[in-house]
């Protein structure tokens, strides 16, 4: 436990050297809520269509689902692509220190950089907004952390198959967009062809975000929706463990 939390700083300060890779994990969440209740004013004001409320207050759960999608394909999957491809986890298989106590502490410092930046999204919209948050923080935390679960498994799993760190990149980009899609981020779910909305129900982020979406609303997630989450955690992982190649 020692050297996993050693590993862990260590890991950590790393991250932090890299600028653009810890704005986009820690800031990028609250500053995108901030420039798009700012850029268009519709999205700050009460609307009588959403019951009074602003519609950047309903835009939230999708931007949390966003916050996922980036730190898990773009962050934590390029990093372990990198280690593997340079040697790093071969160097450690000779060490006393396991190549899997690396991957435990990347996979610790990115849940870390995930929860911190989702709080400060929450934070700075209560803040610039007035959101008061999800009406049920039980059913949000449970959607969040599955979503999350979910796409750590399809990095984790990428990074297994994947042949070297540009493939592993390209792969990922592949990936991330149409997540990102399915999500919700460009286009609202009530508002995607009806094939659209039924592909979103079963991929990972698009079924976090739907989930996350109801427990903002003061609902439990569709069953469906979490199953769909909890599925691909299982799944991936398990293929990840199994197909991961240290060198």
């Amino acid at each position: 436990m020692s050297a996993l939390t050693r590993l862990a700083g260590s890991e950590a300060r790393l991250f932090l050297r890299e600028p653009v890779g810890a704005f986009f994990a820690l800031a990028f969440p609250a500053v995108l809520v901030i420039v798009l209740g700012n850029a268009i004013p519709a999205f700050s004001e009460p609307s009588p269509d959403f019951g009074g409320e602003r519609p950047i207050n309903l835009y939230l759960p999708v931007v949390l689902a966003l916050a996922i999608g980036t730190v898990t394909m773009t962050s934590l999957l390029g990093v372990l692509a990198q280690y593997r491809e340079r040697g790093v986890l071969k160097r450690l298989a000779t060490t006393p220190v396991k190549p899997s106590a690396l991957i435990g502490a990347q996979l610790a410092v990115n849940a870390g950089a995930l929860l911190t930046g989702a709080a400060l999204m929450l934070v700075m919209a209560a803040i610039a907004f007035g959101s008061s948050g999800p009406e049920n923080w039980p059913a949000l935390l449970v959607a969040f952390l599955l979503g999350g679960a979910a796409m750590t498994g399809v990095a984790l799993f990428i990074a297994a198959v994947a042949p070297n760190a540009r493939a592993s990149a390209g792969i990922g980009t592949l990936v991330y967009f149409p997540m990102l899609f399915f999500a919700g981020v460009w286009t609202p779910g009530d508002m995607m062809p009806d094939g659209a909305q039924r592909v979103a129900d079963f991929t990972p982020l698009g079924a976090a975000s739907q989930a996350m979406q109801a427990a903002w609303s003061g609902d439990w997630p569709q069953p469906l929706h979490l199953a769909v989450t909890a599925a691909y955690t299982l799944v991936t992982c398990t293929l990840a463990i199994r197909l991961f190649r240290w060198q």
